[in-house]
């Protein structure tokens, strides 16, 4: 456990400043970044489904969206909202992991068996104090003892849900295709679309969101 958490540990602090790097520049860099997750990715989804054509072309219909609602919620507001976004998937992780490996327990899931009851409470815990913590930071009068705590923090454990069940469907087309990783680009992670397989299930349940509320206003 301690040699796979150092090298999950080592990647993180490598991988996540260069994303934060480009997350904050957006413009063409930003793009270029997205362009070349999403190309790195949709080569991972061809070669786990490479005897189904169909779950082929449907995957790279849904990343193309996915990454499309990246690119314009993170358009259309300041990078701070794209970056609470990334802060609360990536807590969810952490969460997650920290707690099924400590608590262990009973398995969530058959599909993903090293999913536990105890990784999902992690999961929602770790990714609500990074969320508040996140909030708090850069709005620090703008938060207070009211509806709006509320609203931020049904926000927060959705996104956190969301990102989960991301993982969870990931993770049955890989036991789908016999395998234990989406690829081997990131030491102690494995695949890019294995780590951020809930992220591109939450941009564009926000981006929906955020377009149908638009519309009703």
């Amino acid at each position: 456990m301690i040699k796979e958490f150092e090298k999950r540990l080592l990647s993180s602090l490598i991988l996540i400043p260069i994303a934060i790097f480009f997350i904050i520049q957006g413009s063409v860099f930003f793009t270029f970044f997205l362009s070349i997750l999403f190309l790195v990715t949709s080569y991972e989804w061809f070669k786990m489904n490479k005897k189904n054509n169909l779950f082929k072309i449907l995957g790279i219909f849904f990343l193309s969206f996915s990454f499309y609602g990246a690119f314009k919620i993170r358009d259309e507001y300041n990078f701070k909202l794209f970056l609470f976004i990334v802060i609360i998937c990536i807590f969810t992780d952490i969460g997650g992991y920290i707690f099924g490996k400590i608590f262990k327990g009973p398995r969530l899931t058959k599909i993903s068996p090293k999913k536990t009851y105890a990784g999902v409470v992690g999961s929602f815990l770790l990714s609500l104090i990074a969320g508040l913590i996140f909030i708090n930071y850069f709005n620090k009068d703008s938060i207070k003892l009211n509806t709006e705590v509320f609203l931020l923090i049904f926000i927060i454990l959705l996104i956190s849900f969301v990102s989960q069940i991301g993982d969870l469907v990931i993770s049955y087309f890989k036991r789908k295709a016999k395998l234990k990783d989406t690829g081997k680009i990131i030491p102690g992670h494995g695949g890019l679309l294995d780590r951020i397989d809930g992220l591109i299930f939450v941009f564009p349940v926000i981006f929906v969101l955020d377009s149908i509320i638009k519309f009703i206003k």
